[in-house]
């Protein structure tokens, strides 16, 4: 079936609401078609189409708070699902952070977050996207192995206080492994966007297939402190973990990196180099976002570190009532400005140092100041009077992003990437970074 439009959403919302006795109700609907193309070996292995829709139904009475949900829209299944959640709610226990659901908000103009070529991508373009990539690993002799997704989506919510939101937006993803004959040598490549036309499979795939041809014959070095260039793919695992942990109840409560003793925060402090601009806008044209979060509440441009200081928090509406501030949703989006500088440019510019492609199997080691480990995987390179001299073997680190972002020497062209670990999308630069820490040899390849 076709995702749900604005029109149909607001109907098949305000009947629900008709059937609620509940002090308060909020109905949300997610629909979407989906379709992927999975190949290993160098041949197609399955493909398939998913179309789902599936509605929340959340009763209210004063704090207690029942939820079910459902994918059959029918009279009596609406009718049915309203008072099994209403049954719910008054057999729960009160929820002392219940806020009360919002009212009517004014939210900014969305970005061009649906492209009506992406959803119309069709069987016959998919295949042809997959055989481009798939040429490119046989006519330079490797093993390809990936998954191309395309996706058209809607989403909506209205409750009884008079709240209505309503998005829809398209992407499509693509990544490839590609090996060497003998299987020591990897390349690889992750990207996302909202358009296809922006997704060349082509040149993506030529990526992958020359790191994985140039990483054959990888040398070991010894484990220690390196400069690196961590392109955009390998450095939004660790950034992730910055921006995603910028909360001001786990700071407040003394759980996190921002935390000082006496219950106070680091916000508004300097914590990394001041060239270290990240922030969030929904309507930026290269990651366009919804503009409201999860409970209706409005999203906009946002700046959370601003030349190394850490500007905003974010504050669910039950915590900002406690500490008597104004709420502050989490960021839309992740956008961390860069320099003028390409990715060759920066090898270039390099004495002596590693280019990792790609960091994964990502684990935290201290919460308290975001100390994480890992290890660099599918093309890692050794760089010397500015350039890549040979392959080398791939390593654990051990490295937080505060520090990393104190290490900071150089920053290249902001450019959009996908996290191989979370997949959210960022738009980062490429960073070389002073006295990465790496701890020991790995036989990851």
């Amino acid at each position: 079936m076709a995702i749900l439009t604005e029109n149909e959403c607001r109907t098949l919302l305000k009947k629900v609401l008709s059937y609620s006795k509940a002090d308060e109700c909020q109905v949300s609907i997610y629909s979407s078609d989906s379709a992927n193309v999975r190949f290993a070996r160098n041949n197609v292995s399955t493909s398939g189409f998913i179309s789902s829709s599936s509605m929340a139904i959340s009763s209210a009475f004063g704090k207690k708070l029942g939820v079910i949900t459902l994918n059959d829209y029918s009279d009596e299944s609406i009718q049915k699902a309203v008072k099994r959640s209403e049954e719910l709610a008054q057999f729960a226990p009160e929820n002392p952070e219940y806020m009360p659901m919002l009212g009517p908000q004014t939210y900014p103009a969305s970005g061009e977050t649906y492209v009506d070529a992406t959803a119309a991508i069709t069987p016959a373009q998919r295949s042809k996207m997959v055989e481009d990539s798939l040429n490119i690993a046989k006519q330079n002799k490797l093993t390809a192995a990936g998954f191309l997704q395309d996706s058209a989506a809607s989403s909506a919510m209205m409750n009884s206080k008079g709240l209505f939101v309503f998005n829809k937006g398209t992407n499509v993803n693509f990544s490839a492994t590609m090996r060497t004959a003998d299987a020591q040598g990897s390349g690889y490549v992750t990207k996302d966007y909202n358009d296809i036309s922006k997704v060349d499979i082509k040149a993506f795939s030529a990526i992958a297939a020359k790191k994985a041809a140039g990483s054959l014959g990888a040398k070991a070095i010894e484990p220690g402190k390196y400069t690196v260039i961590l392109e955009p793919a390998a450095g939004i695992v660790l950034l992730e973990q910055l921006y995603g942990s910028l909360d001001a109840r786990s700071a407040d409560e003394g759980r996190s990196f921002l935390s000082l003793p006496g219950g106070k925060t680091r916000l508004g402090e300097k914590m990394v180099d001041e060239r270290v601009n990240i922030y969030s806008d929904p309507t930026n044209p290269d990651l366009p976002a919804t503009t409201y979060d999860g409970e209706g509440m409005p999203l906009g441009k946002m700046s959370l570190i601003e030349k190394g200081v850490v500007k905003n928090l974010s504050y669910s509406r039950y915590w900002a009532q406690k500490k008597g501030v104004k709420p502050v949703p989490g960021a839309a989006n992740i956008i961390m400005e860069g320099g003028t500088q390409s990715l060759e440019d920066l090898i270039k510019g390099t004495e002596k140092g590693i280019l990792v492609t790609r960091l994964w199997y990502i684990r935290p080691v201290d919460p308290q100041t975001l100390l994480y480990t890992g290890l660099t995987r599918d093309g890692t390179f050794y760089i010397e009077n500015g350039q890549i001299k040979f392959p080398i073997k791939n390593m654990r680190f051990n490295e937080s992003p505060v520090i990393m972002l104190n290490n900071l020497d150089a920053l290249g062209k902001t450019e959009r990437t996908v996290s191989g670990e979370s997949s959210q999308s960022a738009l980062i630069p490429p960073m070389r970074i002073r006295d990465f820490t790496f701890s020991s040899l790995s036989d990851a390849v």
